[in-house]
């Protein structure tokens, strides 16, 4: 991998986010999907298949990659595991797909991507062997508790021009959108403070399947508002983790956990729990600068508010509500923009840089260290 880049570069390709990816959401606004699709994406599916089915996003991507039918065809689905295949059987989302094994899938003719949607800790593993046997590949998040681990998986994907399209779910959110643009454009002048919350309310039932997650709800909810800060400040000079159990008598979740991460003129606080009651409601990103403030609650369906010192072109002085266009899917955008990668017609919008400074800041906001104990020379 390059060289890391210096703090001006990454803020400067970091505020040039929003760009093409932008423009995505106006057209799938204006226009049914598959007039978009065939104006948009023209030429050849791309052969892609999933291998995975336990990450909490794996049916998501698979019944996008499936509705994206004129961009995509999967060629078959890998679960090695026998009680996760029965479970994914059961789902509308896999029916009528080839089941096949990872060594069929990836001898598969013309098979080009490969969606990774494995447990966390097997994420960056079966990513490697992807893309040793030559394959892009989507990620899903976290890419795994070792920074080294994921430092070689970018590194090789680099060695073979292959791009490794991390998982991240708001990066094509349009209010995410329009913060990074409202960033590039100069509207909030001077950054100096960041707020993010991304919170639920789980089951009883549920604490136990949760407890795979070393990291608790930062390492797994918080990772997408790691990554947005990141886009916004760049690498932190500084992280501080607190981490607490509210059931402490009840089992070993970390679940109620505040990251502070500190910039040069700049703090930011991100917070993560998994016992708020209607949480997904008041899951919020701010970003405040000298000059103005977008406030984006909740985060899915998003609603967005604006302040600005002065007016800015169709903004005016003070708070407004901002229209945004309406999403086609979460990770509709996202899979489009991948298909453009592989195609070779745009480069990728986050950079490797960008996403191992995401990996190093997540691993210190969950309170993890670098590598695990096993890891460690």
């Amino acid at each position: 991998m390059k060289n890391e880049i210096s703090r001006r570069d990454f803020l400067t390709r970091s505020s040039q986010i929003a760009g093409s990816a932008a423009f995505g959401f106006a057209v799938s606004a204006a226009l049914p999907k598959s007039n978009v699709l065939r104006a948009a994406m023209p030429g050849q599916k791309i052969k892609v298949g999933q291998i995975g089915t336990a990450h909490p996003h794996a049916r998501g991507k698979i019944e996008t990659l499936r509705k994206l039918d004129e961009v995509f065809e999967v060629v078959g689905v890998v679960e090695p595991d026998d009680e996760q295949r029965k479970a994914a059987l059961k789902q509308p989302a896999y029916q009528g797909l080839k089941w096949i094994t990872e060594e069929q899938l990836l001898n598969t003719p013309g098979l080009k991507a490969v969606a990774i949607e494995t447990t966390e800790n097997e994420l960056v593993p079966a990513g490697l062997r992807c893309v040793r046997a030559g394959m892009h590949i989507h990620i899903d998040k976290p890419p795994g508790e070792s920074l080294s681990a994921f430092r070689e998986l970018l590194d090789t994907a680099d060695s073979r021009r292959l791009t490794v399209q991390a998982g991240y779910m708001f990066r094509y959110n349009p209010a995410f959108q329009f913060c990074f643009k409202a960033i590039r454009e100069g509207w909030l002048g001077d950054v100096f403070e960041v707020h993010g919350v991304i919170s639920k309310k789980i089951s009883a039932s549920s604490r136990e399947s949760w407890l795979r997650y070393t990291g608790g709800t930062m390492f797994n909810l918080g990772s997408h508002l790691v990554d947005a800060l990141v886009a916004v400040l760049g690498k932190p000079d500084k992280v501080t983790a607190y981490v607490r159990q509210t059931q402490p008598e009840v089992d070993n979740l970390k679940d109620n956990q505040l990251a502070v991460f500190e910039y040069p003129k700049a703090t930011a606080t991100i917070r993560s729990s998994v016992v708020e009651v209607e949480g997904g409601s008041r899951r919020q990103f701010v970003v405040c600068g000298d000059q103005g403030t977008v406030d984006i609650r909740p985060l899915e369906r998003p609603r967005l508010r604006l302040a600005l010192e002065r007016d800015r072109g169709q903004y005016k002085k003070g708070y407004q509500d901002v229209e945004l266009p309406k999403m086609p899917g979460r990770y509709d955008e996202q899979l489009i923009d991948f298909a453009r990668i592989v195609r070779g017609e745009k480069a990728p919008d986050y950079t490797a840089e960008h996403d191992l400074i995401v990996h190093e800041a997540l691993l210190r906001a969950s309170g993890l260290p670098l590598e695990p104990k096993e890891c460690k020379n």
